[in-house]
This record gives C-alpha cells, structure tokens and sequence, in this order.
C-alpha cells in the first residue's frame, strides 16, 4: 500500500478545513488536505448567507468573485404578518452577504493551496491509523487507490457527518431537539425584496424558521429548517416549506431550479474537540450557531485556530492532548458564552406559540436599539417578557 507522510492531514475541504490547511502551511508544515468529492464547494448543502463581521477577523478579503448579492438588512416576520425590518444603519456589520458558496470553497481552497498545502482530490478517509494505541495517520480511498496518510496530527473537518470523530473515539451523538432537519429550494420567477434577507419564524417551521435569501434577478434560496423533536410527518421540512410557498402570491409562478437537503447541529459544541493527535474544526466538532445553523464563520475561525495550535505544536514535536487544549481555550475563549446564549434562546423559541412571538416581534420594533444583534434583541426581550429568557438571564 502506497504511504505518504506529512505533518497535518486535514480531512475535508470546506471552509474549516481549508483554513487549517492554510495556516498549517504558513506555519511552515507539511500539510496535506484531502477531499472526497470531485469538486470543492459542491453540490451545495448551505443556505449561503454570512455576515461581514468576521471576514477580517480570519484574514478573509471580500472578493465580488463570490459575492452574488450585497445585502441592505433583514425582514424577521411572524406567522401572522407582523414584521420586523433592519437595515445597516443598525445592524451594522452583522447584515452581509449572499455568497456563491461553491465559489467561495473554491478560493478558500486555493489560498491554502497557495500557501503551500497539497489537495488532493476524490480522496476519502476510510479509517484512522493508530499504533501502540496512538493516532499516526488516516486510511485513504484516492481515485480508488487505497493508501495511507500519516502524520503527526489529523484535523478532522469533515462536516455534520464528521465520520472521523467516531473512528477516533470521540461521541458526536446529537440528541433528536439538537438536530434541524432542513430542505432548501433555489427559486426563480419569484417577487421578494432584492436586497434584504427574510427570516419568518413561528408555526410556519417547528422550532426553526423559513428563509429567503435573493440571490439577484428574481432568484432566491428559500429554505426551511425544522426541530428534529419536531417533525411528525416523516418528510416534515418539505411539507412545512411546500406548504408556505403555496400560501404566499410572491412565489405563484415560481420555479425551482435545484433542490438540496440535509441535517444541521444545534447543540453549543462539543465538550472537547481535541484528543491525543487529533483535532476537530467547524460542524465536526458541532461548533454552529444554535439558533441560526450558521457555521461558515466559525469553521473559519475555528479552522484558523486549529492552524495556529499546530503551528506551535510543531515546535516541541508535543501534539497530546494536553497540548492541543490551547485550541480549546482559543475557541471558547472567543464563542462559547454566545453559543450557548443562543442555544438557549433556540430551546425556548421552539417552545413559543404564533401570538407571544407575535408579540415579540411587535415589542422589538418599536424598541429603541441602536445596533441590533442577537444579544441586544434578547436584552429588549428579557425587560418586556422575561419568561423567554428564564434559565440564561445571566448571559443577557
């Protein structure tokens, strides 16, 4: 069997992966990223929509290569009709963009590769490598040839599925309420605001929410994610989103043009995301935003700090746990408090019945919030309904 060697495997070239095989590499080790599919980015399982908040954080250059729509704000609607619309002017960087994902995968892949990591396509981890007990490397399928990696450390940023996790010990059980079943049509012919991103939470989607998110001349991702605890109609998301397009005259000529579903975490992380010569980065280690499913930002941050540690790792040859606990530390430090924020905020939204987040909705437009943001919308909540926030005001 064909070996190769190297410093770090990375296992998954999505935006985590891909930000830990750059950094990696401009740490100066041998870095290998591999990806099972055919073409990085592709097929689509992502709604595409981020902020910009965080691009210069992770060395990240807005590029209109993979930008397709520069978003004005946000429609948060109820059930009911009533709507809450936000602009820049308050929102400030949260508001963003509406990507072309398979695009930005693409370029965040080839600055890895630029900064000296080795791809290396339709490569698949089958297995973990371990001797005397330890991690030394991965079993691969590459173009139908099974080799080995082995390295020094393995960065296992494979995703929801993350299959590499498990073969290394690690539980990455979800329980049924921290798992959104989600099914997503690309649309076109279709009459919704060109530039602001819609989210209608409620009844319309069980303890999730709808959203539109336009994508320029009258096309849209409309999606819908619903709690796993949930679903009682066995294909629940496409019945709820079918359902809601039926019933809205903005979609009545509406065509679909693609089709993608999937499942998403929504649990606040891992306990821990590093063991003995192993490290997980982005959805492998469940880091994802509870109460959203957004998690292109923190596979990026996550997928850098990973980077970083290894980096440092390198220099004494030490990539034990106990030494890779600094990337625990790093993403914690920057994410857990607002994590499990708003994982609590999703465990009591999914509890809310149409007239309360009716009247939330109303409550928070007539509030008076300079910069709107997930925290300062749950501080305006807590003074008028503070049943909402019950068990996690100490974060607020």
């Amino acid at each position: 069997m064909r070996t190769i060697q190297c410093d770090v495997v990375v296992v998954g070239a999505g935006p985590g992966g891909s930000m830990a095989a750059k950094y990696c590499a401009e740490g100066g080790l041998d870095t290998i990223l591999i990806e099972k599919k055919a073409e990085i980015g592709a097929p689509l399982r992502c709604a595409e929509g981020v902020s910009k908040s965080w691009l210069d954080e992770v060395g990240i250059k807005a590029d209109p290569t993979w930008i397709r729509a520069d978003m004005k704000g946000a429609i948060i609607k109820s059930p009911q009709g009533t709507s809450f619309q936000l602009d820049e002017s308050k929102a400030g960087a949260e508001v963003g963009y509406v990507l072309e994902r398979h695009l930005f995968d693409k370029a965040l892949a080839k600055d890895a590769a630029e900064a000296g990591a080795k791809i290396m396509m339709r490569t698949s981890c089958i297995g973990i490598i371990r001797e005397e007990g330890k991690i030394v490397g991965i079993k691969a399928k590459s173009l139908g040839e099974e080799i080995e990696i082995r390295a020094k450390c393995v960065v296992a940023a494979d995703g929801y599925e993350c299959q590499v996790a498990r073969w290394a010990g690690i539980d990455t059980n979800l329980k049924l309420s921290d798992i959104d079943s989600c099914i997503q049509y690309r649309m076109c012919n279709i009459d919704v605001a060109p530039d602001y991103c819609e989210f209608v939470i409620g009844s319309v989607a069980p303890g999730g929410y709808v959203w539109v998110f336009p994508k320029g001349n009258g096309v849209a991702n409309v999606g819908i994610g619903v709690a796993g605890q949930l679903c009682t109609k066995g294909a629940d998301a496409k019945y709820y989103l079918d359902k809601f397009i039926a019933e809205d005259p903005r979609f009545e000529k509406g065509q679909i043009l693609e089709i993608m579903g999937g499942f998403v975490s929504t649990c606040p992380g891992l306990d821990c995301a590093v063991d003995d010569n192993i490290i997980l980065v982005g959805d492998a280690a469940r880091i994802i935003d509870p109460i959203t499913g957004g998690g292109i930002c923190h596979a990026c941050r996550t997928g850098m700090y990973a980077g970083k540690v290894l980096t440092e790792c390198a220099k004494t040859g030490d990539f034990s746990k106990k030494a890779l606990m600094a990337y625990e530390k790093m993403w914690r430090d920057r994410m857990e408090d607002k994590l499990f924020r708003n994982f609590m905020a999703k465990e009591k939204l999914a509890t809310l019945d149409d007239e309360t987040i009716d009247q939330l909705i109303k409550m928070i437009s007539t509030a008076d919030l300079k910069n709107v943001t997930v925290y300062n919308l749950l501080k305006a909540v807590k003074e008028k309904f503070p049943q909402v926030v019950e068990g996690f005001e100490d974060l607020i």
